[in-house]
């Protein structure tokens, strides 16, 4: 049983590479607009973000235990981040289409987490594809020009006490000082995107 659903998750991620193309480094950030806002309620776009120099993406969704995991982690990171006078944005995308994954969901998931950044919902998937996301969750950090300069995962363990590496917190450091990130890229770790 648990062969064919490895062979399952891999044929997921097989089918997210295939769809889209990967963003590199200096790429410029896909723009978005209308997305609902599961933790406002309001439509959002990337250019309710225009006056943060950084701007952190994160793919997620809710039924990964990835993603689940990392919950707490992006919670905590806003909170240290993403204040009011901060120079710092996040917002979380959920692209996948599963019941689990859709609007009504996503607002009780907020609601229960204490979510304090935007979660914002793409059925369309556009957004994923155009990151080039596979997996949940998947993290890319844009600077002023909003031009990519981190892409991968937020830190190097699943397990939060087994962390000796915080990708994500790091590259956002460097994006504000103008600087290149240490560490640009790292592979995601996660669940497969399911693009239709």
């Amino acid at each position: 049983m648990f062969r064919y659903a490895a062979a399952a998750v891999a044929a997921l991620t097989l089918v997210a590479g295939v769809q889209a193309a990967k963003l590199k480094i200096g790429d410029p950030a896909p723009s978005f607009s209308g997305l609902e806002c599961a933790t406002s309620g309001k439509s959002c776009s990337m250019a309710d973000f225009k006056d943060k120099d950084v701007l952190v993406v994160c793919i997620t969704c809710n039924h990964c235990p990835v993603a689940v995991a990392y919950e707490d982690r992006l919670v905590e990171f806003a909170k240290k981040n993403c204040g009011k006078d901060s120079k710092v944005a996040m917002v979380a995308i959920c692209v996948n289409k599963d019941d689990a994954d859709k609007l009504p969901a996503m607002k009780d998931r907020a609601k229960t987490k204490g979510f304090n950044f935007a979660y914002l919902s793409d059925p369309s998937q556009k957004v994923g594809k155009d990151l080039g996301a596979s997996k949940t969750p998947e993290f890319y950090v844009f600077d002023k020009a909003r031009r990519l300069v981190y892409t991968g995962a937020m830190d190097d363990s699943m397990k939060e006490d087994k962390v000796t590496k915080h990708y994500l917190e790091d590259a956002v450091k460097a994006a504000l000082k103008g600087e290149a990130p240490a560490t640009p890229t790292t592979p995601a770790m996660g669940c497969g995107i399911a693009y239709k």
